[in-house]
């Protein structure tokens, strides 16, 4: 990565509030090359300009750091090419993350690259949600549980809640449409033991004005596990999809 490109990641950091420490800094621009030069070979994601990236991949993800608690456990559910396990765990290096994605290679990808990264708090599981939330080591074990961009929220609810331990927490992180899916999805996260504890509805900022308005807009949804989920679920993915709750 060019050295342009330091100057526009701490504009786009500084436009949605926040400062980035030197240390940070150094962890996103290694980062940025790292996934760059893999993304050549293999598929980690459509964008690649450095202003969409900053903006769109680490100011999007950077949303949800604030919600962890010190020191927890995370989950981060269908974590791809590492949005947002990697990002969040350069913000906040005292949770301990586990990426989860049933792609081998991508998994394997973000391990090499926390490594790098020198992000010690970061591990990765290949598997898919709803067999986690089926095994014993992991149902109902996590503190904290994150997915973007992964599929509509009831479907995500009922991949993602029964990993989620009593007490703790489930955030989704979607665009404007994340509204639309709110009302089922509600439905679903209550028959798992969960109720929707915030919303947070706003707008990423671009500092240069390039990037239409209409791609900017975010919602951060929460939901806290209030009872545990019935042992009925999750059910297998094919059930999930078909009959979603």
């Amino acid at each position: 990565m060019d050295a342009s490109f330091l100057p526009l990641l701490r504009d786009v950091f500084t436009a949605n509030m926040r400062t980035l420490t030197a240390e940070q800094e150094a962890r996103f621009l290694r980062l940025t090359d790292e996934m760059l030069r893999v993304n050549a070979e293999m598929n980690l994601t459509s964008i690649t300009d450095p202003l969409q990236i900053a903006v769109k991949h680490y100011a999007d993800c950077a949303a949800v750091a604030r919600f962890p608690e010190g020191g927890v456990t995370v989950a981060d559910i269908g974590a791809g090419a590492g949005f947002p396990t990697l990002p969040l765990a350069i913000l906040r290096p005292d949770l301990r993350i586990t990426a989860v994605d049933s792609t081998e290679k991508r998994m394997r990808y973000v391990e090499r690259t926390a490594r790098l990264l020198g992000l010690d708090g970061v591990s990765v599981k290949t598997a898919r949600a709803e067999e986690m939330g089926r095994d014993p080591a992991y149902r109902e074990s996590f503190d904290f549980v994150t997915a973007r961009a992964v599929a509509p929220l009831n479907v995500l609810c009922e991949l993602c809640l029964p990993l989620v331990r009593r007490g703790g927490g489930f955030c989704a992180l979607k665009a404007a449409g994340g509204r639309d899916e709110l009302q089922e999805a509600e439905r679903a996260a209550a028959l798992l033991g969960a109720e929707v504890s915030e919303i947070r509805e706003f707008s990423l900022i671009d500092p240069t004005g390039t990037i239409p308005e209409d791609a900017l807009p975010r919602m951060l949804i929460l939901f806290e596990k209030v009872a545990p989920t019935p042992e009925a679920y999750p059910r297998r993915y094919a059930k999930i999809q078909s009959k979603p709750l």
